[in-house]
């Protein structure tokens, strides 16, 4: 079995960041992404507009040319594409971990199609995968949908969105165009504050004229196949519905590292440990890069301020390499 110095368990852009830089420091290593390349930026809605500008999303120096300031999912998956293809990386694509086990001799890493070893991991798998639920009576019926893609499904349905942030003022915004009846489903007082500066204008303006409804300091307590049933400040309201778009959230696979031995902090903000120069955690040879390393704050770290984890992941792995002693032969 081939022993690798590096696996990258992700290929998103922090995971093709990292192999990138392993390359050029002439590190053995490979990529294996679940899905497609970038599979968390696939899953995106399909009009999604980055919140930063194409030179915040560039890694390795590499020109992200966009017609726009802020480049849209098409574009990002163009360019992340010809990065790996260009630079032929290697990676491993519909492929799953499974586990990763540590021994005297490094990483056993066990996928549903391959086994390999390695010296180093690093762990770069965002945290779009596993959604935030409501845990509510009917969350299960096929109706209710956690990821939002194409606003054409939804046109001339009764649709209500649960959540304040980017994704679901977008979804809100969007299927109201394409000629939903849209409801906004918020737990707090308003409109996220955190919601590009130019779209937060525009839904609350949809909201003022009275095109959306919005429900605000708001649950959504049950859903039925016909319709809804809304906690609110008046009392309990039930809502004529075809869909349900809950857009609350996600988080990082928690299980998966603790399973790997990461240890996390014990308040709700689940963060995991690592060295801030190294992005190393507490076992040795095992690291994370990108929005992993923020826990439940998945706010925190974006491509644009985590893409330089590569570099100092790949450094930490050849400083080590490097001080190794020479293996006696004798």
């Amino acid at each position: 079995m081939e022993h690798l110095d590096l696996v990258i368990v992700g290929g998103g852009p922090i995971g093709i960041a990292c192999a990138l830089e392993a390359q050029k420091k002439g590190l053995t290593y490979v990529i294996i992404e679940k899905g497609p390349i970038v599979n968390s930026l696939f899953n995106y809605p399909v009009n999604m507009q980055f919140f930063s500008s194409s030179e915040r999303l560039e890694i390795d120096h590499i020109p992200f040319i966009s017609k726009e300031a802020k480049p849209k999912r098409s574009e990002a998956l163009e360019y992340y594409r010809r990065i790996v293809s260009s630079n032929g990386l290697r990676i491993k694509l519909f492929e799953k971990v499974d586990q990763v086990v540590r021994s005297d001799d490094g990483f056993s890493i066990k996928t549903d199609k391959n086994e390999y070893r390695s010296d180093n991991v690093v762990i770069a798998t965002g945290f779009y995968d596993l959604p935030n639920t409501l845990n509510i009576p009917g969350e299960n019926l096929s109706k209710v949908s956690h990821y939002y893609g194409d606003p054409h499904f939804y046109a001339h349905q009764k649709l209500a969105v649960i959540g304040a942030s980017n994704s679901a003022i977008d979804a809100a915004l969007e299927c109201w165009r394409k000629g939903a009846e849209v409801t906004l489903i918020i737990r707090g007082p308003e409109v996220g504050k955190r919601v590009k500066y130019w779209v937060r204008p525009d839904i609350i303006n949809r909201i003022e004229e009275g095109s959306i409804k919005a429900y605000y300091h708001s649950r959504l307590a049950e859903v039925r196949a016909a319709e809804i049933v809304v906690e609110t400040p008046e009392g309990t309201t039930v809502i004529e519905n075809d869909f349900v778009l809950a857009l609350t959230g996600y988080r990082p696979d928690f299980g998966f590292l603790e399973k790997l031995g990461i240890v996390l902090s014990q308040d709700e903000k689940r963060i995991p440990s690592y060295d801030p120069q190294t992005m190393e955690t507490n076992i040795e040879g095992l690291y994370l890069a990108g929005v992993i390393c923020g826990g439940m704050e998945t706010h925190k770290w974006f491509i644009e301020n985590s893409r330089v984890h590569a570099k100092m992941i790949v450094s930490n792995i050849v400083a080590h390499t490097n001080n190794k002693e020479p293996m006696n032969t004798k």
